[in-house]
């Protein structure tokens, strides 16, 4: 019998074009993906000498970081430097001919939402892009990674790409999860225990029957932090699950190709017996939902928790860091989260703007308001997310509870947007995010990372809140 393998072996496998020795590979590219700033800078790779792309037809691009999100939006951006970047990748897309999601498209969003929703990242297939957040497609059982403009412009030009073999790591999610524990609650535990550092050099595979139990969309927002652990990629096995989720997608294969991909497909989960460099087993069945406290999302405890105590922290450079964190976001050790004043709620971005996730908000927000002097905002991740979440009802519901309705990007993911339309110094934000670094948000302002379900209870509370005790 052949030897049990991994599902990043067989993926691996499949997609090697040579063996270069050293875990050095040249692996074949099936899909790539253009947005407005690292595409735009891709494409000045191809000038000098002058080539074309190689395979215009796996190669796709959509506006998502630098344009504004306000309604009414025109065609060009207030974000200072935007206009050049936009410009670039109108330019770029036309002159080789791939195709383009732009701001009136039906398609346009965040890549990572869109990429999935379209089905133009499938099961067993290789995707880059240039960002970092790309291993979010990792959710319907892709290998994929963020790549820099040079590589980009790499694939573009041969539609392959140079890459060491990472080791392997099988992540295993175990139990039942809690009433109003998700996905995002998830991850967070996971980059608290393993650190920030923790999954560097790794391919990580999501498994257990916590994973199992998730839609295809909160394995997105599972895999979309893998980054913020250092892994190379994250990923979850294709099931019955992914394929429903898949089925009549835009660019998902139809007919004979579809039974021809799905056979493969359900060929992929690692194999009984499988070796793994690393293992970790987590057992969710006592979660909390969590919340960051600091300027990394492995800063983070339960929402009921407390901060912490950087004297207690063995290595100088941590408790260096944690004072470090403690200074800017403007908290004591010892101090409770629950119940610290907000003035800003952000629900948005490639982790948590998808359709699930608003429907989450919702079900809390509904019958609730906002208090005064909390800026409450919603940012759909994708143009077809806005538009069934219109269709049911579900904008009306973010607007009576006093939240912003806006158009479909990046938003205040990006460091704020335009100025004098987002959150101010020091401001405390609570945020579906991924990233809580200082002045992410906005120059000065204290981010605290949560679900869309934590976020929506806090904004109506005026106050981080846990939402199992918002209405007792």
């Amino acid at each position: 019998m052949p030897p049990a393998r991994t599902m990043f072996e067989k993926v691996w496998d499949d997609h090697v074009v040579a063996d270069l020795g050293q875990d050095t590979c040249l692996i074949h590219i099936d899909r790539h993906f253009l947005h407005e700033l690292s595409g735009t800078m891709s494409f000045k790779e191809l000038d000098d000498p002058p080539r074309p792309v190689r395979h215009p037809e796996l190669t796709f691009a959509t506006l998502d970081h630098v344009i504004e999100t306000l309604p009414g939006r025109g065609y060009t951006t207030r974000i200072p430097g935007g206009d050049g970047f936009i410009s670039g990748l109108r330019e770029g897309t036309r002159k080789h001919g791939l195709r383009l999601f732009d701001l009136e498209h039906p398609y346009q969003g965040i890549v990572h939402v869109v990429s999935p929703e379209l089905g133009i990242a499938l099961p067993g297939t290789t995707l880059v892009c240039g960002d970092s957040h790309t291993c979010t497609v990792g959710g319907v059982g892709a290998l994929a990674w963020g790549i820099g403009s040079t590589e980009g412009g790499h694939v573009l030009a041969t539609q392959t790409l140079l890459l060491t073999r990472p080791q392997t790591m099988r992540v295993n999610f175990e139990g039942t999860l809690p009433t109003h524990v998700s996905a995002k609650d998830l991850v967070l535990h996971l980059i608290g225990r393993i650190s920030a550092d923790g999954g560097n050099g790794y391919a990580v595979e999501y498994a257990g029957s916590a994973v199992r139990a998730l839609g295809v969309e909160g394995r997105l927002t599972l895999c979309n932090m893998g980054i913020e652990f250092s892994a190379r990629m994250t990923f979850v096995a294709p099931d019955d699950t992914t394929l429903s989720y898949l089925a009549g997608r835009p660019f998902a294969p139809k007919g004979r190709a579809w039974e021809q991909a799905a056979a493969y497909w359900r060929a992929l989960p690692s194999d009984r017996g499988a070796r793994f460099d690393r293992e970790v087993r987590i057992d969710c069945s006592g979660l909390a939902p969590q919340v960051t406290w600091g300027t990394s999302p492995e800063q983070e405890t339960g929402v009921d928790g407390h901060v912490p105590d950087p004297a207690r922290a063995a290595d100088p450079v941590a408790r260096q860091g944690m004072e470090r964190a403690l200074s800017y976001m403007g908290l004591q050790p010892g101090q409770a989260l629950a119940g610290l004043p907000i003035e800003g709620a952000f629900i948005g971005s490639c982790t948590n703007s998808r359709l699930d996730d608003l429907r989450a908000a919702a079900a809390v927000l509904k019958g609730g308001r906002v208090p005064a002097g909390v800026k409450a905002i919603c940012t759909p991740g994708s143009t077809q997310v806005k538009r069934a979440a219109e269709a049911e009802g579900i904008d009306r519901i973010f607007r009576a509870a006093g939240f912003e309705w806006r158009e479909s990007g990046c938003s205040f993911c990006m460091s704020g947007g335009v100025k004098g339309e987002g959150f101010g110094v020091q401001q405390r934000v609570v945020s579906t995010t991924n990233r809580n670094f200082e002045g992410r948000q906005g120059p000065g302002v204290r981010s605290h990372l949560a679900s869309p379900v934590t976020v929506a209870a806090s904004a109506l509370a005026g106050r981080i809140a846990d939402v199992r005790h918002l209405r007792a």
